[in-house]
C-alpha cells in the first residue's frame, strides 16, 4: 500500500511509479505544480524591475503581485471598525 501525494489516501498501486491515488488527485496536482511555475516565473521577470506603488510610489517588493503597496491596501473603514472596538473595550 502506498500514500497518495496529494490527498494522503491509501491505495493500493497498479503500476510501481504511481504516486496518487485517482486522476482527479493528478490533475489537482498537476494544475497546483503548473500555477506555482507561473507565479514564480512571473516573480523571476520582477528582479532588477523597479515597480512603484500606484498610490504613494513607493517601490515594491518583487514577491508583492498586487498594484499597490501593504500600507495602501487597507481598507479605512476597517481600520475605523477596529478602533471603535478598541475604544470600546478600553472603557469597559
Amino acid at each position: 500500500m502506498k500514500n497518495c501525494n496529494w490527498c494522503d489516501n491509501q491505495f493500493k498501486a497498479t503500476v510501481s511509479y504511481q504516486v496518487y491515488c485517482s486522476t482527479i488527485c493528478r490533475e489537482a496536482a498537476t494544475k497546483q505544480k503548473i500555477a506555482s511555475r507561473y507565479l514564480h516565473a512571473r516573480r523571476q521577470k520582477r528582479i532588477g524591475k523597479k515597480r512603484l506603488c500606484k498610490n504613494c510610489q513607493l517601490e515594491l517588493s518583487i514577491y508583492n503581485d498586487e498594484p499597490i503597496c501593504f500600507e495602501c491596501n487597507i481598507n479605512p473603514s476597517d481600520v475605523k471598525k477596529v478602533l471603535k472596538e478598541i475604544k470600546r473595550m478600553a472603557k469597559e
